[in-house]
């Protein structure tokens, strides 16, 4: 194991001890929120209710997602990095993860490029959503699914999605 796996697997020992003794149903919800059924309600909500606005931000997250989805599939069979439930000793996560591999975090990704969406958009917001994002990637690894640099780069491919995708439509 090199230094940086050292420091990443070192890191998320300490994250996921803050829950090893408590009951997690808090993080557990925050992370199903990044599941994608708000994001679907986000965007027909805003749709609904924003018909200028709401309209282009129902295309661009569209647009991002179908984006997202097929790049973000490539690189966890890309980089084939297994969960810390499945590689580490003696180790149980909080949840049984959808997949066997770890890296980028779907969840954070989606998350991320959501809150990057809504902050363009509706400025007002932008904290909250990243905040948003932001705990949606720690319940992660707070769940014993994913190490700090899943995280890591699930929002970085989350944000340039969004990034790519505001490009192309505005």
């Amino acid at each position: 194991m090199n230094v940086f796996d050292r420091a990443d697997t070192r890191l998320f020992h300490i994250v996921f001890s803050l829950t090893s003794r408590r009951g997690c149903w808090l993080i557990k919800t925050i992370s199903k929120s990044g599941d994608g059924h708000i994001y679907l309600l986000i965007g027909l909500t805003l749709w609904a209710f924003e018909p200028q606005d709401g309209t282009i931000f129902l295309y661009t997250a569209m647009l991002a997602y179908s984006l997202e989805l097929p790049i973000y599939i490539v690189l966890k069979k890309s980089f084939k990095r297994q969960r810390p439930c499945n590689f580490l000793y003696n180790f149980r996560s909080h949840i049984i993860p959808s997949d066997k591999f770890s890296l980028p975090s779907g969840h954070t990704a989606a998350a991320f490029l959501m809150a990057a969406l809504v902050a363009n958009f509706y400025p007002s917001c932008t904290l909250l959503v990243y905040i948003w994002a932001g705990l949606i990637g720690l319940s992660r690894v707070m769940l014993g699914v994913h190490y700090p640099s899943d995280i890591v780069a699930g929002a970085i491919l989350g944000l340039s999605i969004s990034t790519l995708s505001l490009y192309i439509l505005l």
